[in-house]
């Protein structure tokens, strides 16, 4: 037997295996979710153009500033001046070549009631620290925003240890603290909104929002897009949602001066994740967390994002999952990391079945043999049809969310260069819906047995949910992070060299000069 035969027998095997009732509920399984993901997409693209339409029937009535407030009269002097304080707190970690654009929408906010902005780094070594000194001595006195060092963490991440350093200096008068990842860009009326929010409602615990990724064109960027839109379902809510997003989080500032819930001390006694910790803390306390429909923000991701640290990035998504701060907390992270790990294979086995039928049914037709002669069932192909029309239903919702996100960001932002859907490769995204949830279940499992992360070149070890041991070293990790290509490292006590400054000037140059997703 030639081995071109076997290969035949090989196929015509599986072809057939494929065809058992197990395997043909599994491929079932595939379509349905394919179909439940088009549906929660469809859902959270009517929240989304609801808000966009509401913002036209202002505009037409008149009020050109409906980016800002649905009601104009909202503008009016007397009420900007009733308008509560807020602080800003953004904790920094490296310079990378959007920084410059995302910090400079945040503290260019028009908010129109007190607002300070605390950019919070672990030292003066840091590279940011000087971007974002020398962008700040631009604006001089035109701003109320600082640099605060924040030295370094013991208890619990340097992200959260640098959130919680940040809320210590943070305005006495401060109602409400809002906490930005320095990758997030806002929306000039993005602060109003939230506050207005948070000001109907004062049961409102978190409010929060999420990123909408403009990839770079990279397959590794691909992969994170494709991560992040599953989770925006449940951002697009326009109301309570249980989900809850670092990059953007505001809450009373009371909360943490007077440690409700054990906010602080949950944080930092061996926390790991930010929004993880808060949002279990929310659900043991049944605290409401809310998501407005106008909280999406574009994320451009590095445009030398490889595969590698798309792998690196995914690593540390999974592993948030092996913190806890509860036996509750425990459970549900355990739900999520079974169920995601289930249906992420469920998802890319049927379309590993799918290619066998069709490598099969063309290796019939060559040979010209009969179904007889094969005995293969014919329901194959009827299964691949189904997959295919059932793929295609998922791909042109998930299309459809990005260009209404996308129109949203555009009016949400009007002085802002355009976000355009001309640069996205649908190809590329539907190969990287199968390399992500390929991938996911390796990732979970090798954070579920290795209990310890490098993140940003330091290395947290868990034990029993929390953080138990600190490691730092230059040459333990990266010497940049994975989603923003950031710098990590810099020449302590002054900028640094050439890398940098044609960095810094590479980011101020994007911000008159849009790249080619902002086009």
């Amino acid at each position: 037997m030639s081995a071109l035969d076997t290969i035949d027998s090989l196929l015509f095997s599986l072809a057939r295996a494929f065809c058992s009732p197990i395997a043909v509920f599994v491929q079932i399984q595939g379509c349905v979710i394919c179909l439940t993901l088009a549906l929660g997409w469809a859902c959270a693209s009517y929240v989304r153009k609801k808000e966009i339409n509401q913002m036209k029937d202002s505009m037409r009535e008149g009020n050109s500033f409906a980016f800002l407030y649905h009601d104009i009269n909202e503008l009016e002097h007397s009420n900007q001046v009733k308008l509560p304080r807020v602080t800003v707190v953004m904790p920094l970690k490296g310079f990378g070549e959007h920084n410059v654009h995302n910090w400079r929408s945040q503290i260019t906010s028009l908010y129109g009631g007190p607002v300070e902005f605390l950019f919070v780094v672990e030292s003066k070594e840091d590279p940011a620290y000087h971007a974002v000194s020398r962008l700040l001595s631009d604006f001089k006195d035109d701003v109320d925003a600082k640099v605060v060092v924040a030295g370094l963490s013991t208890t619990c991440s340097q992200k959260i240890h640098n959130q919680l350093v940040g809320v210590e200096n943070m305005h006495k008068d401060t109602k409400y603290v809002l906490f930005l990842d320095d990758d997030v860009r806002l929306h000039p009326g993005t602060i109003g909104a939230l506050t207005a929010e948070m000001e109907k409602n004062p049961e409102i615990f978190i409010q929060t929002g999420y990123p909408l990724d403009l990839p770079s064109g990279s397959l590794g960027s691909y992969c994170i897009y494709e991560y992040h839109m599953p989770c925006s379902m449940g951002f697009a809510t326009g109301g309570k949602t249980f989900f809850l997003w670092g990059g953007c989080m505001m809450m009373h500032a009371d909360d943490f001066r007077l440690d409700r819930y054990g906010v602080v001390s949950g944080l930092r006694d061996g926390g790991y994740s930010d929004d993880m910790t808060l949002a279990a803390i929310s659900g043991a306390h049944k605290r409401l967390i809310t998501s407005p429909p106008v909280a999406v923000f574009p994320h451009p991701l590095s445009s030398d994002l490889s595969f590698g640290r798309y792998w690196n990035y995914l690593r540390k998504q999974t592993f948030v999952l092996e913190s806890y701060t509860t036996k509750v907390n425990w459970i549900m992270n355990r739900a999520l990391f079974s169920s995601h790990c289930y249906l992420s294979w469920g998802f890319v086995l049927p379309y590993v079945m799918a290619v066998i039928h069709i490598a099969t049914a063309l290796r019939t037709y060559v040979k010209g043999y009969s179904l007889e002669e094969t005995n293969i069932p014919s329901g194959g192909l009827l299964l691949v049809s189904c997959l295919a029309i059932c793929t295609v239903i998922e791909l042109l919702s998930m299309w459809n969310l990005t260009r209404i996100e996308v129109q949203l960001c555009n009016m949400l932002s009007p002085e802002a260069p355009r976000l355009s859907l001309a640069t996205y490769n649908w190809g590329l995204v539907f190969i990287a819906l199968l390399v992500d949830n390929f991938l996911y279940p390796l990732s979970a499992f090798h954070s579920h047995f290795s209990q310890s992360i490098n993140w940003s070149g330091i290395r947290y070890h868990l034990k029993n949910g929390k953080i138990s041991k600190i490691e730092r070293s230059k040459d333990m990790g990266p010497s940049f992070t994975d989603l923003g290509g950031k710098h990590l490292y810099g020449k302590k006590g002054a900028p640094p060299k050439v890398s940098f400054l044609s960095s810094l000037a590479r980011s101020l140059a994007q911000w008159h000069q849009p790249k080619k997703f902002d086009v």
